[in-house]
């Protein structure tokens, strides 16, 4: 025992145990969650008229007095079985608003509805991916003496698309305080989206919520240049929500045209900065914005919101754009395994947030995502389904849910996290076994549909 390796020592001594059954169920249970949430506590439910005890529950009788219950985290480097999760969560959440289900009508698919895109302006060129990358004839160099354009041709994994093609003319500082500012920059877009249907529409813009309502998911992704632009799914609806059919007025058509005027006008100042100056954010000059259409001649549902889903999982670290940890000295940015461009917006973050005019933006807190500071998904309150309303469901389906005619007494406390050297290889085992038999199931259900995959 004492030559095999600490994790392999640890494996048998929890094998041993008396309660290894229990545990192990526990483990599956959370689908193999890579760091489970220990929970101490007891559980008791009552009859809401009689007063009789219907159910006891406490942590006492299992392994260890605790119960372990999955960490939920959506990173998939961090945890990949609470991730897959999280993605099938989002899925249904988006598909839920587009096709309707989970409590919103099927009719919501004939509403007006787009897939847009929006993308961050250009602080610098960088090198791309194409025929030629950037092609010039006059062969001219910048002030720092560096060529101004590239004719190589770029493969998509090439290790040079998004760095830029002069470190000392990109602007670092513009780049990190759009970031900052993202949030913001959505917030004004949307709230212009509806001022510019209701002039369309010939409606005072502040009635605009009597007569309609605009309801949205979006996701952010960190392009090849580490710059965030979003995706959303855009909906128009009656003033009641999904249950409200929209005005005559209302079509894709206007929808698009406001989505497009809107994006070209928000404008976002930024604190007055001796060091900076005061910047003027803006969208960028790319802007996309395609109609979903319930005919079939549009683009799939279900394809958007798998696409949707897909980004929710990738971390910071995961797409090369930061780090999954949050930086806590200077001399962790030269610790972590990013490329220059990333660093030095990093450097840039940790530089700005030392200021006092930018010490709201929280800079050196959010240097590991480069300065973006909102959620990864966000929906308006009235696009669909939640988080909450899905795992509930979830419960229900494996017989966990709450009886109405009953109350419950519960009483927990948090004691830990994580797992030992030896839980983890189990955990990880288990958790690859149950992606193994979902493939399987997949494959299965296509095999009996006829499908090749």
């Amino acid at each position: 025992m004492r030559q095999l390796p600490e994790t392999d020592r640890d494996a048998i001594r929890i094998a041993q145990d008396p309660k290894f059954t229990r545990w192990l169920d526990q483990i599956t249970a959370t689908g193999g969650c890579a760091h489970p949430v220990h929970l101490s506590g007891s559980t008791t439910t009552h009859d809401s008229a009689t007063g009789e005890i219907l159910h006891y529950y406490d942590t006492r009788t299992e392994p260890g007095e605790r119960l372990l219950v999955r960490c939920r985290n959506r990173r998939a480097t961090v945890c990949a079985p609470c991730s897959r999760l999280h993605a099938g969560d989002t899925f249904h959440l988006v598909r839920a608003g587009l096709i309707g289900g989970k409590n919103v009508p099927a009719t919501v698919r004939h509403r007006p509805r787009l897939f847009i895109t929006l993308t961050a302006p250009s602080f610098g060129p960088v090198h791309r991916t194409g025929e030629r990358c950037r092609p010039r004839r006059d062969r001219g160099r910048c002030e720092h003496g560096r060529p101004l354009g590239c004719g190589a041709v770029h493969d998509t994994n090439d290790a040079l698309v998004g760095q830029p093609l002069c470190a000392d003319c990109y602007d670092y500082p513009a780049h990190v305080l759009w970031h900052a500012h993202a949030g913001m920059l959505w917030d004004r877009f949307v709230i212009g989206v509806r001022r510019q249907l209701a002039s369309s529409a010939g409606l005072v813009q502040s009635r605009f919520a009597d007569h309609a309502r605009l309801s949205f998911a979006r996701v952010a992704e960190y392009q090849k240049r580490v710059a965030v632009h979003v995706h959303a799914v855009v909906r128009l609806d009656g003033p009641d929500g999904p249950n409200d059919e929209p005005s005559a007025w209302g079509s894709a058509d206007r929808l698009a045209d406001a989505v497009h005027a809107s994006a070209r006008r928000v404008l976002v100042p930024t604190p007055y900065s001796p060091a900076v100056g005061e910047l003027a954010l803006r969208w960028g000059a790319q802007i996309d914005a395609r109609p979903l259409r319930a005919d079939g001649l549009g683009r799939d549902d279900d394809a958007v919101a798998a696409y949707v889903a897909k980004y929710v999982t990738k971390g910071a670290g995961e797409t090369g754009a930061g780090t999954d940890h949050r930086l806590t000295t200077w001399e962790d940015i030269d610790a972590v395994p990013v490329t220059d461009h990333v660093r030095a917006l990093m450097r840039t973050c940790w530089r700005l947030g030392g200021l006092p005019e930018y010490e709201s933006l929280r800079l050196r807190a959010w240097a590991h995502t480069l300065g973006y500071r909102g959620h990864i998904l966000t929906k308006s309150r009235a696009y669909s389904t939640t988080y909450a309303a899905l795992r509930a469901d979830r419960a229900e389906h494996v017989g966990q849910e709450a009886r109405t005619d009953t109350d419950t007494d519960a009483r927990w406390r948090y004691v830990g996290s994580g797992h030992s050297p030896g839980a983890a290889l189990i955990a990880a085992g288990i958790a690859d076994d149950l992606a193994g038999n979902r493939a399987a199931a997949r494959e299965a259900a296509n095999l009996r549909q006829g499908r090749p995959d």
